[in-house]
């Protein structure tokens, strides 16, 4: 069997190397054949360059640059697109999923699961605002969307079987989390834990406004319930007017109500207007990514093709 590795990689010129050596330590220890595709979301450090310096010395390796900067799961869908191998394996730049925790998920799937999950045991180095956040965005994944097979505590690191990369391929879906939609997608699913480490060098470049954005993608993605919330609460206000009514003498209870209705309707205008625009950028068939260089066999090769949808 041959694995991909696919590595999003945004300004993460100091890890590359270091990942790189232990990609092969842990992979040319175990016999497996692999090969390493590294996609870089248009960074502003010397990440492509890196990047290349190792495809030159090592025929296994491939990169490529996105013309700007599109985020982490564009670059994610990209890998998962041009992936070769008879399995693939999301891994990020930073070292703080350890390469060696790969021989376990390749256990997982050769005992027969399609979609192999490396769920965080621990966050060592984390800040509690990050791993905050993490817990809220799982809880309400699970919970209100209702895609109950997310572990609670998240999972960054996966492994995906061929039939499983070439069904995504069907999918031309944007603004969409990639992690939600394997979840979603289904297959045998299985999970290891491991203990995330401290990032090695340099500072994420995942920012609050990024996690907001794939918070509001990931309902907007899988769920009706915002819509559906915010027609309870328009009924809930068209049952309390009666009350209004008998109590009109009560300037600022009607204040109050017609400031509440206000704010009620200018949030159901937003929240339509999020669908809205994902039907839009939809319509409109942009790619999801556009490729400025390339390494290797990939600068002869466009973006795999589409699989009909039937």
């Amino acid at each position: 069997m041959r694995l991909s590795v696919i590595t999003p990689a945004f300004n993460e010129a100091g890890n590359l190397k270091a990942l790189h050596a232990r990609l092969a330590a842990v992979l040319d220890g175990e016999g497996i054949e692999w090969d390493w595709l590294i996609v870089d979301d248009h960074s502003r450090d010397e990440t492509f360059a890196v990047a290349s310096a190792i495809a030159a010395a090592d025929a296994r390796v491939e990169a490529v640059r996105f013309a700007r900067n599109t985020g982490s799961h564009a670059a994610i869908a990209c890998g998962l697109r041009y992936a070769t191998g008879e399995a693939a394996v999301v891994l990020a730049a930073d070292l703080q999923d350890p390469p060696e925790t790969l021989p376990v998920l390749l256990r997982q799937w050769r005992d027969g699961a399609q979609v192999v999950w490396a769920v965080r045991r621990r966050r060592l180095g984390e800040q509690r605002q990050t791993i905050g956040f993490a817990r809220l965005y799982y809880f309400i994944m699970r919970e209100l969307v209702g895609i109950r097979e997310m572990p609670a505590t998240g999972a960054d690191f996966f492994l995906v079987d061929r039939l499983v990369l070439d069904e995504f391929r069907r999918f031309e879906e944007r603004h969409i989390s990639v992690l939600a939609l394997l979840t979603w997608m289904g297959f045998r699913q299985a999970f290891v834990e491991y203990d995330k480490q401290p990032r090695m060098s340099g500072s994420s470049g995942w920012s609050l406004a990024k996690k907001v954005t794939l918070l509001i993608d990931s309902i907007a993605g899988f769920s009706e319930f915002p819509i559906r919330w915010v027609s309870y609460a328009g009924l809930t206000l068209l049952a309390l007017s009666p009350v209004v009514a008998v109590a009109r003498d009560s300037n600022a209870g009607l204040a109050a109500l017609m400031v509440g209705l206000a704010g009620l309707q200018l949030t159901a205008l937003g929240v339509v207007g999020e669908y809205v625009w994902r039907a839009l950028d939809a319509a409109r068939r942009r790619p999801l990514f556009l490729i400025e260089a390339a390494t290797g066999p990939l600068q002869a090769r466009g973006p795999r093709p589409q699989a009909a949808v039937e």
